[in-house]
């Protein structure tokens, strides 16, 4: 952790919404005045899409499970690296994951590589990450060590499953059973990797669905921010003014001394209450090392 350089990491499974998050962080970066260094989780991918279908399909033929969710396929000790060396020096080196044609287009490489490697902006104030594996810990890496503000997202599994199915095989083409494939072959690595992470985050955001999603392979449609709820748990509840919060936004409970329950639809407005006065204060403490 660093006070001069802080990092903040949003983390969470495949489909939580941790981009839908990054832009709630980036209004509160934009209003405070913040200048935030960017690294995207993908971009410590290990392998180019054609090199990693290639090694999904030779560990199937194998039984083994390979997924992006753990160690093989990912550069943790480079993401790591990187989180160290912005803490220290306030840089570090990133690069993209190029998803989409029209992403590949206008960089003139294929879909499914990586752009090169590039410094980070000079003058930063903090480091924002968000992706998959921002609080990995295991007997050779330690990540979360490095982060001074960390925060997980993740709905509920079958919620998970239900958005999944509902993207794979209407924006991929991909058919149920397919899906259904990839999700027995992650849940390993899913287990072992990306479930510990939310013991280490400091506040996780989890959405939880008021509607029936018992069988997600059969759901017509994903449940609405509506028809959802979000729960917030805070590993270390002193200091938060939940009379505040419950005053702040409507129709909220407290479930547990450190947990609070809003509305889906009012994850926003929750996110922007409790986040903006936490990163202030991680300015603040920066401005005072600084000086």
């Amino acid at each position: 952790m660093s006070r001069k350089h802080p990092v903040i990491a949003v983390t969470g499974s495949s489909g939580a919404g941790t981009s839908t998050v990054k832009s709630i962080f980036d209004n509160i970066f934009r209003r405070e005045g913040v200048r935030a260094a960017l690294i995207e989780g993908d971009a410590f991918h290990r392998y180019a899409r054609d090199e990693m279908d290639a090694r999904i399909a030779t560990a199937d033929s194998e039984g083994r499970s390979l997924s992006h969710f753990g160690p093989e396929c990912n550069e943790w000790e480079l993401l790591e690296r990187q989180f160290r060396s912005y803490g220290e020096a306030g840089r570090c080196k990133t690069r993209r994951y190029l998803h989409s044609t029209a992403e590949a287009e206008r960089e003139a490489l294929p879909a499914g590589s990586f752009t090169p490697w590039t410094d980070t902006p000079a003058d930063t104030d903090l480091l924002f990450y968000e992706g998959l594996h921002g609080c990995v810990k295991t007997a050779d890496i330690d990540i979360a060590r490095h982060v001074d503000l960390k925060i997980g997202v993740v709905p509920i599994i079958n919620l998970e499953w239900t958005q999944k199915i509902h993207r794979d095989t209407r924006e991929r083409g991909y058919s149920k059973e397919a899906v259904a494939d990839t999700i027995l072959r992650r849940m390993p690595d899913y287990v072992h990797f990306i479930c510990p992470q939310f013991g280490e985050t400091d506040i996780n955001f989890q959405r939880v669905p008021v509607v029936d999603t018992s069988n997600p392979f059969i759901a017509r449609d994903i449940p609405t921010a509506g028809e959802s709820m979000t729960v917030i748990r805070f590993k270390d509840p002193r200091g938060i003014d939940f009379p505040y919060l419950l005053s702040m936004i409507p129709d909220s409970f407290m479930s547990r001394a450190n947990t609070i329950v809003v509305p889906g639809g009012r994850m926003d407005l929750a996110m922007q209450l409790i986040l903006t006065p936490m990163i202030l204060r991680l300015m603040e403490i920066r401005r005072a090392q600084l000086h």
